[in-house]
């Protein structure tokens, strides 16, 4: 399992009805692009938002990525896209 589809499963084990995206920005899998769409964060501000997906993602920003760039919204807002 390549550390894009590890970060994926992680953040849907813990946010049951989440839509994830990972993409790797640099071609060394450590540098990765996560969107999310969850009913989770409806009424929370966006810091509190990626707060959520970075408390999930801990352990594995202690040696596993380096860098993230998050995008997050409601599962509302993303059917409406």
């Amino acid at each position: 399992m390549t550390p894009m589809q590890e970060v994926e499963q992680l953040i849907k084990k813990n946010i049951e009805d989440a839509h994830v995206e990972v993409s790797d920005l640099t071609g060394t899998m450590d540098h990765l692009n996560i969107f999310v769409a969850s009913d989770i964060f409806k009424g929370k501000m966006l810091i509190d938002q990626h707060q959520i997906i970075m408390d999930i993602l801990k352990e594995d920003l202690k040696d596993k990525i380096h860098a993230v760039k998050i995008k997050t919204m409601t599962k509302e807002k993303y059917d409406n896209l």
